[in-house]
């Protein structure tokens, strides 16, 4: 879900699609499109998303500007034709289809959203509610519309306002139909937050959504299993491990019920049980669900996915020093991975990773720096369709090996690599965050303390802007601290250290080894003070 939030997704058992632009006039109270999420032990990578503007969020290509629309649409007489509405936001999806462009469809989207809030204003009583909810819902629609063509563009930002609004028009207590569009807009809603590394809020609106589904299909239906499937996997991101285990077993029980004996849903819960079963230390257990999750991939024939359980089930074996039967695993997986995908491919290059790593904890370095090396070169001549998040995620744990067999500067290059490879990709400030940090370690570990002290303050502003507040949070602002001690920055340090002291107390609790380290870290620098 790891000791700092990091770059790819955990595996479901399908293939999703990114996140679109359509969204379809009815349909069930399932969850929606994927979103990215970051990694866990035992994860894989996620989709690419729209890539915004480093500064901005949004593209550089010429955008149609919401608000000189909505000046223009506030003072047209027309928009209070009943028939308009439906009309722009059947234009708006032909634009999209028709691949005319999300521009042109944002301007007929903006235009439709007004004309829809203008005629649920003529309708009593006003909204949420409305009179027989048919206006009320098509401005439901088309505020989800107009919020998604805003992802589409990379303007995350200014596609939660809609959103926030969308939830406030349909009343779940008046029938399915509303409970659909309220499901709907806190889901879209979550994942667009989430988007934007504002993962508490975006929990909380999973958290909503999955409320109003149990109310309307019950309990036990299957899609709220799903629905309960990806509320667990966003606990995983957020590292709120007992949640997302709750959940999880719900999710079992559900597919239990519903599906035949060792169904592929079950095996897609049984994986996700093992990744929260390995971040919590319990080993034992993250195998056995993965031995069952593996037999029932092998009874539908899902060879790729076998080999992926491999990889998770050699994580495990390494994890418990059982070296040798480690290896048998990733070899086994490398060999599918050659064969099916090519010996070019990035899953073959992550194994190569897995080995290398082994074979560092087992002190066998030149073996490590061969597999390092075998994975660095599928890296920097990545195939066709392979994602940045993917490459980062590599480059990532190849640097943590040089890091460990004192090759800073190489480690350094691999970190700053990644960095850039992520740089404009939404949702990852998290991600780039935790980089930072390992820069800012990195660098205060040889002394170069200027540098040590900017990649900590980066890192903490982007922890800031999405509103984090974790343990590792507080662990960053005492490394940061000890950054600004070194360049005799005091008054400063004194501030860093008194703000990890309350978030660590409040995390971990007065006891615990950070926290002990922020007091001492404190108490010396009041001494240096003269307080």
């Amino acid at each position: 879900m790891p000791a700092m939030p990091g770059l790819v997704s955990v595996k479901t058992p399908s293939d999703t699609p990114p996140l679109r632009v359509a969204v379809p006039d009815t349909q069930p109270l399932s969850n929606p499109p994927r979103t990215p999420m970051k990694k866990t032990p035992s994860s894989t990578p996620s989709r690419s998303k729209p890539s915004p503007n480093r500064s901005t969020g949004k593209k550089d290509s010429p955008t149609v500007s919401s608000s000189t629309a909505a000046v223009i649409d506030v003072d047209d007489p027309s928009l209070d034709n009943p028939d308009l509405g439906p009309f722009l936001l059947k234009l708006a999806r032909d634009a999209i289809a028709s691949g005319e462009g999300p521009n042109k469809a944002l301007d007929y989207a903006i235009r439709a959203t007004k004309s829809f809030e203008r005629c649920c204003a003529a309708v009593a009583p006003p909204i949420p509610g409305g009179s027989d909810g048919g206006p009320v819902l098509d401005l439901a629609m088309s505020l989800h519309v107009l919020a998604a063509i805003y992802c589409s563009l990379g303007r995350f930002d200014e596609a939660v306002p809609p959103l926030e609004r969308a939830i406030q028009v349909p009343d779940p207590t008046r029938g399915p139909d509303h409970s659909l569009a309220a499901f709907s807009g806190h889901m879209q809603l979550g994942d667009t937050l989430s988007m934007l590394g504002q993962i508490d809020r975006s929990i909380a609106c999973y958290e909503e959504g999955l409320k109003i589904q149990i109310q309307t299909l019950g309990d036990t239906d299957p899609r709220v299993g799903e629905t309960c499937r990806y509320l667990a996997e966003a606990y995983v991101q957020a590292m709120q491990f007992n949640k997302a285990e709750e959940l999880c077993k719900k999710t079992l029980e559900i597919h239990r019920a519903h599906s035949e004996p060792a169904s592929l849903e079950e095996a897609a819960d049984r994986r996700l049980m093992a990744i929260i079963c390995e971040a919590k230390g319990d080993y034992e257990n993250a195998l056995e669900h993965l031995v069952l999750a593996s037999m029932a991939m092998i009874a539908s024939g899902q060879e790729s996915e076998v080999a992926s359980i491999d990889v998770s089930i050699g994580n495990i074996y390494m994890s418990l020093c059982r070296f040798d039967e480690a290896v048998f695993s990733y070899q086994k997986a490398l060999t599918v991975f050659k064969a099916s995908k090519g010996e070019t491919h990035p899953t073959v290059a992550s194994v190569f990773v897995r080995l290398a790593e082994l074979y560092h904890r087992t002190g066998k370095l030149r073996e490590s720096k061969s597999y390092c090396e075998n994975a660095l070169r599928i890296y920097n001549k990545p195939v066709p369709g392979t994602t940045v998040e993917e490459i980062a995620g590599g480059l990532t744990e190849i640097s943590a090996i040089y890091e460990s067999v004192d090759e800073p500067e190489e480690a350094l290059k691999l970190l700053q690599k990644s960095m850039k490879l992520l740089e404009d990709k939404p949702g990852q400030q998290s991600a780039i965050a935790g980089l930072e940090a390992r820069m800012g370690v990195m660098y205060y570990t040889v002394g170069r303390y200027e540098d040590a002290r900017n990649a900590f303050e980066s890192a903490v502003t982007k922890l800031r802007a999405a509103g984090e507040k974790s343990a590792f949070f507080g662990v960053v602002l005492n490394q940061m601290g000890l950054a600004c001690v070194q360049l005799f920055k005091i008054d400063e340090a004194g501030e860093l250290f008194e703000e990890a002291r309350g978030i660590l107390e409040q995390e971990r609790g007065p006891c615990d080894q950070d926290t002990l380290g922020v007091y001492s870290n404190l108490a010396a620098t009041y001494d240096a003070m003269g307080r």
